[in-house]
């Protein structure tokens, strides 16, 4: 079966810096709903395309065609006092964005009564290198497109 709207495509991943430094290799398969679902890259969808079940590819991503430019209007200084017991640098909490939206905020900097938040995709503002092998590719169900995403095993689970 080709790669095309409304297909699962099942596929491994390696995701690198465009130096080779590997950041992230999938331990289970990744999924997704393909046809413009944003449901990952743009332009590894546009790579997937009209393939099929075996085929590999490697592509050079910008920052804006992975998790985009780093914001600076994300990076927040909030008192240390607003923070639970325990908070430390490299941690994550969930919190509101500006725009009323859930986001999860990175601890960069504790120093003083200070805590500073960044709210950027940690690799944000960098260019990466893709590796990706597709598994398989099925069509989807009628539930996976009115979700906008694929369900089961190594997808969502409402």
């Amino acid at each position: 079966m080709k790669i095309e709207k409304n297909t699962a495509v099942i596929l491994r991943y390696k995701l690198a810096e465009t130096t080779g430094k590997l950041l992230e290799e999938s331990k289970t398969p990744m999924v997704y709903l393909h046809g413009g679902y944003d449901n990952t890259f743009p332009k590894l969808e546009a790579a997937l395309e009209g393939q099929e079940k075996g085929f590999q590819t490697t592509l050079d991503l910008q920052p804006e065609d992975a998790f985009g430019a780093h914001d600076e209007s994300l990076v927040q200084t909030i008192p240390k006092a607003q923070f639970p017991a325990g908070v430390k640098v490299g941690g994550q909490l969930q919190g509101v964005g500006e725009d009323g939206h859930a986001q999860t905020f990175t601890v960069m900097k504790i120093k003083g009564d200070t805590v500073m938040l960044d709210g950027n995709h940690p690799l944000a503002g960098k260019a990466l290198r893709i590796s990706v092998t597709v598994s398989d590719v099925r069509a989807a169900s009628k539930e996976e497109i009115a979700h906008r995403h694929v369900h089961g095993e190594h997808g969502h689970h409402h």
